[in-house]
C-alpha cells in the first residue's frame, strides 16, 4: 500500500480565506446583477418576494 502524501502547502491563513471569500461574493453580486438584467421580470417577482418576508419576519 502507497503511504498518503502530507500536504504540502501550509494551512490557508484567515486573511487569505477572508480575501478569497470577498472574491466569491464579488463575483456573485455580479453574476447576480447580470441575472437580473437578463431577467427582468424573475428578477421583480423575487425583489417582491423578499420584500414580503421581510415584511412578515419576526424580530
Amino acid at each position: 500500500m502507497p503511504e498518503t502524501q502530507p500536504n504540502d502547502e501550509a494551512p490557508e491563513t484567515a486573511a487569505q480565506r477572508r480575501a478569497r471569500r470577498a472574491q466569491f461574493l464579488r463575483d456573485l453580486m455580479e453574476a447576480r446583477e447580470l441575472r437580473d438584467r437578463v431577467q427582468p421580470r424573475r428578477a421583480r417577482a423575487a425583489r417582491m418576494r423578499q420584500q414580503m418576508r421581510m415584511r412578515t419576519f419576526r424580530w
